[in-house]
């Protein structure tokens, strides 16, 4: 037997949201996405532009269509608030933004613009060495594979973000992966301005480039079957590298990274972005491991490690 539909107090948050309805009528049966649904259309809103709170906590009423409106607490008058985020962009759309700019940027100055770059240098300019064009090769490929498994491979457990913050987002990836490294490694003067590398450096730099990368992806294949379509449930992941650290995604981030690194004949500008790139790493590795042992209890197998098994 259905039950009877309870009438919620709808109040805004910060700046007035047009025809937003003073109340809102729903089932305590349907789920809390139903609630987003009916404030979306009367007021003419994105319905991801609206966040949901409790008056009588201030905690989140989630757009989701697992949870039911009986089970967050809600019930006849109490009181929402409706918040506008303001203008909203897809999380994909804003990870293909990020990184097309360390996809394009390499080459660019590598090849069409490297004589206003380097117009300074001395003459004649060179051109690229074999070592600077296999390190353009290995950021290429490392930023091809990341469109790759944002279009084919992740889902978000957030469909957007405020639009704002895409110039924030995409600075991290254009100017320290893009801009930094492209200008300071392919430098006529640079340490990769030759064409007889250190098999050393640049052997194991390949060797490592190589497993990190195929590892990494393996890893966001093993959290993709984590979360069903259209859902923000997760399960426990387990699988080659998850038995050491919480999130093997990024270790292996990291030694792809180390890989071109070596290649790049130990340039300072790659070990400025994978110390910057790590440290934010670490805190999302951190929060991650929080948030299992929160959410699964004494189902999930605690790590001593997030990211780096004996260091962090």
């Amino acid at each position: 037997m259905a039950l009877a539909n309870i009438t919620l107090v709808v109040e805004p948050r910060g700046k007035p949201i047009n025809r937003l309805p003073k109340e809102v009528q729903v089932s305590p049966d349907a789920s809390t996405q139903e609630i987003y649904t009916a404030l979306a259309a009367a007021s003419g809103s994105s319905i991801h532009r609206l966040r949901i709170t409790k008056g009588s906590d201030r905690s989140v009423v989630p757009n989701s269509k697992e949870v039911k409106v009986g089970d967050t607490g809600l019930k006849e008058r109490s009181v929402v608030h409706v918040k506008d985020l303001g203008p909203q962009i897809a999380w994909r759309t804003v990870f293909i933004i990020e990184y097309f700019g360390p996809l394009v940027i390499p080459a660019l100055f590598l090849y069409p613009l490297r004589p206003y770059l380097y117009y300074n240098a001395d003459k004649p300019l060179l051109g690229p060495s074999y070592l600077q064009q296999v390190v353009c090769a290995l950021l290429s490929l490392h930023f091809l594979k990341r469109e790759f498994e944002t279009i084919f491979i992740h889902r978000f457990s957030n469909a957007t973000m405020p639009a704002r913050n895409i110039f924030k987002n995409s600075a991290h990836y254009w100017v320290l992966a893009g801009f930094n490294i492209a200008y300071w490694v392919f430098r006529p003067d640079a340490t990769a301005a030759t064409d007889e590398p250190s098999p050393a450096l640049f052997y194991t730099g390949l060797g490592l480039f190589a497993f990190g990368e195929l590892a990494n992806l393996n890893s966001h294949v093993v959290l993709r079957g984590l979360r069903r379509p259209g859902s923000t449930d997760r399960g426990i992941p387990s699988g080659f590298g998850f038995s050491l650290v919480t999130c093997p995604n990024y270790l292996f981030e990291i030694i792809a990274w180390l890989g071109i690194y070596l290649v790049s004949g130990l340039s300072w500008s790659v070990l400025f972005f994978i110390t910057a790139g790590g440290a934010q790493m670490a805190l999302w590795a951190k929060k991650k491991e929080r948030r299992y042992r929160k959410e699964f209890g004494d189902k999930y197998k605690r790590k001593s490690f997030a990211m780096i098994p004996g260091l962090i």
